[in-house]
This record gives structure tokens, C-alpha cells and sequence, in this order.
């Protein structure tokens, strides 16, 4: 046990795409993919966000980039065990995409509301500059739950 939590802390955060949806004849959809948290065993989360088509590029300008916007749910899909994740306010990152040619990223991070006993899993968008204030976040509550914990139950 102690070694697959130790594994899972090393290995990197993992995304499959279990869905696209064509919203125009543009080329634009909508993409959903299924994350794995890499130090939480038994939690998977769905991430979707639109990507931008060819045509819709070539119209607007703005080529090398796609909107902040996306949507995020994450729930229980087996046997929760923690690894070693970090319990400070920013928690960690669990996952990360380019949005753009360079610096844009669609982020994933998970924080433990010890006080709730509670993992909070927010989508966002993390640029150099001009930051977007959108947004998607949800949580799985482990109280009541069965969960190992890799360091034991912080206290």
C-alpha cells in the first residue's frame, strides 16, 4: 500500500479525453476530459473547455489562444487514498495544459479543507500577465468515508 502511494506521488498528473461536442460549424468544441489526481487514488475529475476550430482563428485573430473558460466536477471513483499531498493554503497543482503558443496554462489544483475534511478542486487559467478571474471549482468530502491516508490523517 505504502508503495503505491509512494508511486503515485511520482508519477504525473494524467488526462483522457472522454468526450467531444461540435458546437458550430466552425470547427469549435467543446472537449471533456477525464483527470486522474497522480497523489489521490480513487478521485477522478472531468475538465471541460472549449477549443477553439481553424476558421474561428483565422476570423478573429488572436490564433495561438483558446478562452479561460472552463468547468470542472470531481467525485469518488473507487477507494480513496491520499499520498503525500501538500496541506498548505495553495494546495497543489494536480494537472496542467497549454491554452496558448506560450504562456497560458489551464490549471487543475487540489486544496485539503482539513477544517471540513473536505479536497477543493479549482480550474483556472495561469497567464504572466492579465489574469482571468474564471473559474470552476468543486469538492469531495471524505467525511464519513473510508480513507487511507499515506502520512496518516493530519490532526
Amino acid at each position: 500500500m505504502a508503495a503505491a502511494a509512494v508511486a503515485g506521488t511520482l508519477a504525473p498528473a494524467h488526462a483522457e479525453q472522454v468526450g467531444k461536442i461540435g458546437v458550430d460549424w466552425f470547427g469549435n468544441d467543446i472537449k471533456i476530459e477525464a483527470v486522474t489526481d497522480p497523489k489521490v487514488e480513487g478521485v477522478t475529475c472531468h475538465l471541460a473547455y472549449f477549443d477553439r476550430g481553424v476558421i474561428d482563428r483565422l476570423q478573429k485573430g488572436n490564433w495561438f489562444e483558446d478562452p479561460s473558460n472552463a468547468a470542472l466536477s470531481c467525485q469518488q471513483t473507487g477507494p480513496i487514498r491520499i499520498g503525500d499531498i501538500d496541506l498548505g493554503q495553495s494546495g497543489e497543482e494536480v494537472f496542467r495544459q497549454s491554452i496558448s503558443l506560450i504562456w497560458k496554462k489551464q490549471v487543475v489544483r487540489r486544496i485539503y479543507d482539513k477544517a471540513n475534511d473536505t479536497l477543493v478542486y479549482v480550474a483556472h487559467s495561469q497567464q504572466v500577465q492579465d489574469g482571468s478571474a474564471k473559474m470552476a471549482i468543486t469538492t469531495v468530502p471524505l467525511y464519513g468515508q473510508q480513507v487511507e491516508w499515506a502520512k496518516g490523517k493530519p490532526q
